[in-house]
């Protein structure tokens, strides 16, 4: 009871709706179920304590919504679950148990792999549904709903997910708002707890000046990061270094060939209403740092559409830029399509809502903004102080806003500029080009224009003409100027002087 009065009492109005949703699951799951068919798989984490208390706190609804509860419930009935792990840390054991003991948790702790031990424990329990901790973003949320059958293969039983769609956000302010007691593990700088093999303190916590030395989990500014704890310790003894967050650097592509895709949604481009201009500034911004663009493709305003074609590009290409179809329109289908090329689904992002609440103002009503819907657990939020919403990157996908070529252009320089700061972007050598005409004809010049491309196989060499029957422009694209003029030279020498005119 003190958990809903806590809650109730707080000016905190999403940490409500999310409280009110949860406690909900937890009583339509006690309304399906018997408390003998129901489990509660405890794992000593920051998402089960959550999950513990909002299963009090339903469980206490739930009575008093049948008359039969008058007070504080002085245990807890649901039948707990503990995996032990000799690879758990000591203070997640000592937290588990001593959280089973101020509440009369029925515990249950199994030796076993999580799957193992299931099966055993359902043979001898009649067991039907089990309440976990699982929130959007962690690896095995992905296709659950707060009521999910078990997966293929598994036991038969029902996972139930009263905090499913929690922010990392929400579970921080429950805990905080509810004073209740977590691992202190969390006071020391880790965000999410593996096992001792897979864990380390968060570096985005490091108090400054030290290395060793990190500030409290609830603190972690941007809860997307908060499994940048999970790497694998060194086998050295001694202090351990955090880890690198998950940030890739890309100094081994220096000197390699990279590649992009750019993807525009957009029935009006397809029907001729309107030109794209967006297009072709990428293609150029892209040689103006070294990369190669793959295909530039038009698709319909139709989910399936968008799948399909990043689905395909994504896997192609380094890099795929996507603009058109985003907004809260019924043709604004970019984020659902990339969200169903990765196999994910939309999830709530609570920073982003936020920024579109500061834009939006009273137009964006209620708890949830649809807008705010972003692919889960693939998708980052890039901050610049120019841009008033971030750019989303959805790992190789990077979504962009713009509708003309002033608002590409201040995206594309807030993009390099933060890549560049975080070396996830390789920048390499740009492309350089040159261009020559002559008024000779296809035939005469397409022998020795193929025979040239085989003789600079590292340059492009294209053909094409402004009018049918002007002249033909043969243009050299590379990396290296001198390679462009020695091929220019060598086209030279194969037709009469004044065949080929350099153009500006």
């Amino acid at each position: 009871m003190e958990i809903d009065r806590a809650i109730r009492e707080c000016d905190d109005r999403r940490l409500q709706t999310k409280y009110k949703n949860a406690t909900y699951v937890v009583q339509r799951a006690l309304t399906l179920y018997s408390i003998e068919e129901v489990a509660f798989s405890f794992n000593g984490g920051k998402d089960s304590t959550v999950l513990l208390h909002i299963l009090r706190a339903g469980y206490f609804l739930h009575k008093k919504g049948q008359n039969s509860v008058n007070g504080d419930l002085k245990d807890f009935p649901i039948r707990t679950i503990y995996f032990e792990s000799p690879c758990a840390f000591p203070e997640i054991n000592s937290f588990t148990y001593d959280t089973a003991a101020t509440y009369g948790l029925q515990i249950d702790t199994i030796s076993l792999d999580f799957k193992s031990g299931l099966e055993a424990l359902l043979k001898e329990k009649p067991i039907r549904a089990i309440f976990l901790g699982v929130r959007i973003g962690d690896p095995t949320a992905v296709g659950q709903e707060q009521f999910s059958p078990s997966s293929p293969g598994w036991p038969p039983f029902m996972r139930v997910n009263p905090i499913l769609d929690w922010s990392y956000r929400d579970v921080w302010a429950f805990l905080l708002t509810c004073k209740v007691n977590y691992c202190s593990l969390y006071d020391q700088g880790y965000t999410s707890i593996g096992s001792i093999h897979d864990t380390v303190p968060n570096s985005l916590l490091c108090v400054s000046n030290s290395s060793y030395k990190f500030k409290p989990a609830y603190l972690l500014a941007d809860g997307r990061l908060e499994r940048a704890g999970r790497a694998k310790r060194p086998s050295t003894g001694g202090q351990l270094p955090v880890d690198s967050n998950g940030l890739t650097s890309l100094d081994s592509h220096k000197n390699s060939m990279l590649t992009a895709s750019i993807i525009v949604v957009g029935d009006e481009i397809l029907f001729g209403i309107v030109e794209d201009q967006l297009g072709p500034y990428l293609c150029r911004k892209l040689h103006s740092i070294g990369w190669s663009v793959f295909k530039l493709s038009v698709v319909h305003n139709n989910i399936d559409s968008v799948a399909e074609e990043v689905e395909r590009q994504k896997s192609k290409s380094d890099m795929v830029f996507i603009y058109g179809g985003v907004g809260p329109l019924h043709s604004d289908v970019t984020i659902a399509g990339i969200a169903k090329a990765f196999g994910v689904r939309l999830a709530p992002d609570e920073e982003f809502e936020e920024y579109l609440r500061h834009i939006m103002g009273d137009q964006c009503t209620g708890d949830r903004n649809e807008m705010a819907q972003l692919p889960e657990g693939i998708t980052e939020l890039w901050h610049h102080d120019k841009l008033s919403v971030p750019l989303i990157k959805c790992q190789n996908v990077i979504i962009l806003s713009a509708t003309n070529v002033s608002e590409l252009e201040k995206q594309w320089d807030c993009w390099i500029e933060l890549a560049k700061s975080s070396d996830l972007l390789a920048l390499l050598e740009p492309y350089v080009s040159k261009h020559v005409a002559t008024n000779l004809t296809d035939v005469e010049i397409a022998q020795p224009l193929s025979k040239l491309c085989l003789e600079f196989p590292d340059l492009y060499i294209g053909c094409y003409r402004k009018a049918r029957y002007g002249s033909v422009i043969v243009s050299f694209k590379g990396k290296d100027l001198t390679r462009i003029d020695s091929a220019i030279k060598a086209l030279h020498k194969k037709f009469q002087p004044g065949a080929f005119i350099e153009m500006n």
